[in-house]
């Protein structure tokens, strides 16, 4: 299920940051190490995994390799979250009726 691979991959703090870099635009393997202490084999396993849940592409360009988020990866993340979306509002005002009785 492709769902868990995506939650499976944003869960690991590295992958997720490397994520949030990408979300401000593609970038090859070289960038998204700076500011990190992360090895080229490290980063290259972390892109992998984000590859495989679909979350990120990969574009190349001569000799160099640009990641960027895939919007097709984003696309599965909300249609999963959709089917809860309508779930919360009437969770919520039962609990604002629940707390208000409790005032009372």
């Amino acid at each position: 299920m492709i769902q868990n691979d995506i939650f499976k991959a944003l869960a690991d703090p590295t992958r997720c940051a490397i994520y949030e870099k990408l979300a401000n635009g593609s970038m090859n393997a070289s960038a998204l190490r700076e500011g990190m202490t992360i090895s080229q084999p490290a980063m290259s396993q972390h892109l992998s995994v984000l590859r495989n849940a679909r979350l990120v592409r990969e574009q190349r360009q001569g000799r160099f390799v640009n990641y960027e988020v895939d919007p097709d990866g984003l696309a599965l993340m909300a249609g999963w979250l959709a089917k809860y979306r309508s779930y919360w509002p009437a969770r919520i005002d039962a609990l604002k009726a629940l707390l208000k009785d409790m005032d009372q």
